[in-house]
């Protein structure tokens, strides 16, 4: 069922539930809450890419048996990214990062840095405004086109992947990716690496429940990144996972 139908379902259950209740058959609160329950379903389909309510992710690789998990960046690039570059470079580990065009902008060296290292970069639109999930389907198509036009005029490479900000995911931004042809990469292991202060508990996050084919998400911003890495990798190490970029862990191309 496609949202548009079941919107015109919820609004005829309503319209019913209204005629009802102006003749005192049900009660004003039930139809109140439904409306809240209905307002809740909402939110919580579109700030959860990982559930492929509107349109079909990629999260995990539920089929992969050589122990290849992705490790995954958003946010960059800032003066953070080379930090965790070093990191990457010593273990020999190649990630992939969702980068936001104003940063690229701001840092063009340290973008082509993550190139030249072989890592791969996917578009996370030009802004990351905290109104994304509000913005009509005309804006996001300007936010990722105009984050692809930077990759190529800084990096010479025009992302074929996408990932949303906050994860949202609702039927305006499904309009302006079928119009970008963009693919979705989602996560299925988000460390909270952005809100938790707590290394250890991030740590734990990330490695209680990892399985081969996982995708780890991950932010180059936050400074406790940087040894959070470092631990992550010695732990991935020791039981035999092997990081790899997105585009080699799901079979997808990486650029147009």
């Amino acid at each position: 069922m496609n949202f548009k139908t079941l919107n015109r379902i919820i609004l005829s259950l309503l319209l019913v539930g209204a005629f009802f209740s102006a003749f005192n058959y049900i009660s004003p609160w039930l139809i109140i809450g439904f409306i809240i329950g209905y307002l809740s379903f909402i939110l919580i389909i579109s700030t959860n890419v990982q559930l492929d309510f509107f349109l079909k992710a990629f999260h995990n690789n539920p089929f992969e048996e050589d122990g290849r998990i992705a490790l995954t960046f958003d946010d960059g690039p800032v003066e953070n990214t080379l930090k965790i570059l070093e990191v990457l470079d010593k273990y020999h580990v190649k990630a992939s990062f969702f980068c936001i065009g104003k940063n690229i902008e701001q840092n063009p060296e340290i973008f082509k840095l993550i190139l030249e290292k072989g890592h791969f970069i996917g578009n996370h639109t030009w802004s990351h405004t905290r109104k994304m999930g509000f913005i009509s389907s005309e804006k996001m198509v300007e936010e990722i086109k105009k984050c692809d036009e930077i990759c190529y005029r800084i990096g010479g490479v025009r992302p074929a992947t996408f990932r949303p900000p906050f994860g949202i995911i609702n039927p305006k931004t499904k309009r302006a990716l079928d119009i970008t042809r963009h693919k979705v990469i989602g996560w299925n292991v988000r460390s909270y690496d952005a809100i938790i202060s707590s290394e250890n508990m991030i740590l734990r996050r990330i490695i209680r429940k990892i399985k081969p084919g996982d995708v780890i998400l991950l932010h180059d911003t936050n400074k406790l990144t940087v040894e959070i890495l470092e631990q992550l990798l010695l732990f991935l190490r020791s039981n035999n996972y092997r990081p790899v970029r997105v585009d080699n862990l799901f079979n997808i191309d990486a650029y147009y």
